[in-house]
């Protein structure tokens, strides 16, 4: 069996990044999320990690989340992707359910996929690296078919701004058991949890569809229910959504992280992944650090024109913040 068989990705791209809405809002005073938005002015965050996609998954097997909301900028930034694979949010009801919805997508045409879940707004300086973890994590879940395995990236100094993941018993190589999460530590603690061996958690996540749905199932049953049901009934009508429509005014927020992986740390894992430059752009400190590694590039942006670049450019955003300008300002 090939890395790819069965091998999906979803790429999370709905949300609304409003920890940098001061820097991505643009001329009309509109704030653009994250992913829609590029480093330097060539391809947009959200085209950088469908390309990260193909590094374990084909074309037809990538599908993205994204935010009705939203349509202004992910319907013009996807022309390549096959309409059934963007799966389109009525609203934003939290990260779980933003999973759980192109989830069922995939289970409903592929009982026996592989999934990965990867952000649509993060940056990595050696992609190469971050590949071969992905195709590592898929192998591993030949064995453990019935596990999450979770990304932590080895960091490179102790931010208190990120989640950590403290790793406990080694189970193979490359391969360990998930003690406990820690969100946001203090300096000192994140550099404590740091010598212990503690990773970044990334928020990617590689496991088989039906060992997701059953740690969803474990925590909201009833919501596993409707939205399979919903999901059934649009299936006929793809274009007009309206039993996910109907449901989405009913859902609660409810955070994947929080709600369903804490508690679940049995069933979870963690690959570590070698240092690769890797940055969630969280924070204007982050996007700061990034693009000062980015200054020195040889890398060529790509053509502005393109559809699938980003609307506005974070480095020139940040250059007007930086001087005392309005960052929607020309």
């Amino acid at each position: 069996m090939s890395t790819m068989s069965h091998t999906w990705v979803i790429v999370l791209a709905a949300g609304d990044g409003r920890r940098l809405h001061h820097l991505t809002t643009n001329e009309s005073g509109v704030p653009v999320p994250k992913q829609f938005c590029s480093l330097r002015g060539g391809r947009s965050l959200l085209r950088s990690a469908l390309q990260r996609a193909e590094a374990v998954a084909s074309r037809r097997r990538i599908c993205t989340i994204v935010a009705e909301q939203h349509r202004r900028w992910w319907e013009p930034a996807l022309p390549t992707v096959a309409e059934n694979n963007v799966i389109v949010q009525p609203r934003n009801r939290g990260t779980a359910n933003g999973i759980l919805l192109p989830l069922l997508h995939i289970v409903r045409r592929d009982p026996q996929a592989r999934v990965v879940l990867l952000p649509s707004d993060h940056y990595v300086d050696d992609e190469s690296v971050l590949a071969a973890s992905l195709r590592g994590a898929i192998r591993k879940l030949r064995s453990a078919n019935r596990e999450v395995l979770m990304l932590g990236i080895s960091p490179d100094e102790a931010d208190p701004d990120l989640g950590y993941i403290v790793p406990g018993e080694k189970i193979a190589r490359n391969l360990a058991s998930v003690n406990r999460f820690v969100e946001k530590p203090l300096g000192s603690e994140a550099q404590r949890l740091i010598e212990a061996g503690a990773l970044w958690n990334a928020f990617i996540v590689a496991s088989h569809a039906s060992t997701l749905l059953k740690l969803f199932d474990a925590s909201f049953p009833w919501i596993v229910k409707a939205m399979q049901l919903a999901v059934e009934r649009d299936a006929s009508i793809p274009r007009e959504p309206v039993a996910t429509t109907d449901l989405y005014k009913q859902l609660a927020d409810v955070d994947f992280s929080k709600q369903v992986l804490e508690g679940a740390e049995a069933m979870l894992r963690v690959v570590p992944v070698p240092p690769c430059g890797w940055s969630d752009l969280g924070t204007p400190i982050r996007l700061a650090e990034t693009l000062r590694r980015l200054a020195h590039s040889r890398e060529a942006a790509d053509d502005v024109q393109n559809p699938l670049g980003g609307f506005l450019n974070l480095s020139l955003q940040h250059a007007r913040l930086a001087a005392g300008e309005s960052p929607a300002n020309p």
